[in-house]
């Protein structure tokens, strides 16, 4: 019976052999392709010969091949033929053999999309580490104000005021947190800070007085209150701003009070209270 349907097979075209195979075995195009896992479309333009349909010559054959299998056909024989019909040369290697994956090509994703959204992926995570990384040691990446001389009087009538009483600077520099604060105090070229970290509302930090050109840098001067001794020292710099290399040496901060004061006209540095609940003093 089987040498039967493959003698009617060999007469007419291609697609003539494989319907009338298939019918010969009872078989729908709808079972073919679920069998082949090849699109009805597909198969239809198979046995109608329309190859130009097809999507190319490889997957003509390839088609064509699994189609042969299913209906019990010789797929080499149907194989070759179809090269014949489509005018396609025989390759010095011989006929055909490799199998095609009976799948529509169209539904296949490029492997070079997964590769570019990997790519991508990693370089927004390494750029969130590196970002976060730079971003530890600076918490207010402000425009920094870099301490200036202390302003010189300018030769003007004024109206007669009772002269202040010069700020004597003599004794401790003590930074006190107002509020929480972070800060840094330094010495240029130095090893290490003096200290750094964040000042808890009510503690004090007194500067060394073996350091030599201490300097402060802070996001916000407003929280901390300087004194030289008992005299009080203005705001070191604008409320949130990030100062840096700011002088912590006694002398340039009384140059700055008795600058404010010029310019200001404001009333002589006063003694500092003591605090009604000292925080812990860090050193």
């Amino acid at each position: 019976m089987a040498d039967t349907v493959q003698d009617q097979a060999h007469e007419g075209t291609v697609g003539d052999r494989l319907r009338a195979a298939r019918e010969q075995k009872g078989l729908t195009l709808q079972e073919v392709a679920v069998q082949t896992r090849i699109p009805i479309r597909h198969l239809e333009h198979i046995e109608r010969g329309e190859w130009d349909a097809l999507p190319a010559a490889t997957y003509s054959v390839g088609f064509a091949r699994s189609y042969a299998q299913a209906v019990g056909i010789e797929p080499s024989d149907v194989g070759a033929q179809v090269r014949e019909q489509m005018g396609l040369a025989r390759g010095p290697s011989g006929p055909i053999t490799a199998h095609y994956e009976p799948a529509d090509p169209a539904r296949v994703p490029p492997w070079t999309l997964a590769l570019v959204a990997l790519v991508i992926a990693i370089l927004l995570i390494g750029g969130y580490y590196l970002w976060r990384d730079s971003a530890v040691d600076d918490p207010l990446p402000t425009t920094e104000i870099v301490d200036a001389p202390a302003p010189q009087p300018q030769a003007q009538p004024v109206p007669q005021r009772p002269a202040a009483a010069p700020a004597s600077g003599t004794g401790p520099v003590v930074l006190t947190a107002i509020e929480d604060v972070w800060l840094r105090v330094d010495e240029p070229g130095g090893s290490a800070a003096l200290y750094q970290g964040t000042l808890k509302a009510g503690e004090r930090f007194e500067v060394p007085a073996s350091a030599q050109a201490p300097q402060v840098r802070t996001g916000r001067p407003q929280a901390l209150r300087v004194t030289v001794g008992a005299t009080a020292i203005p705001p070191l710099g604008p409320p949130d701003r990030t100062i840096s290399k700011v002088s912590l040496r006694a002398v340039d901060l009384v140059a700055r009070a008795q600058g404010a004061q010029t310019q200001g006209g404001a009333a002589p540095p006063v003694p500092v209270q003591p605090d009604p609940a000292p925080g812990a003093t860090a050193r």
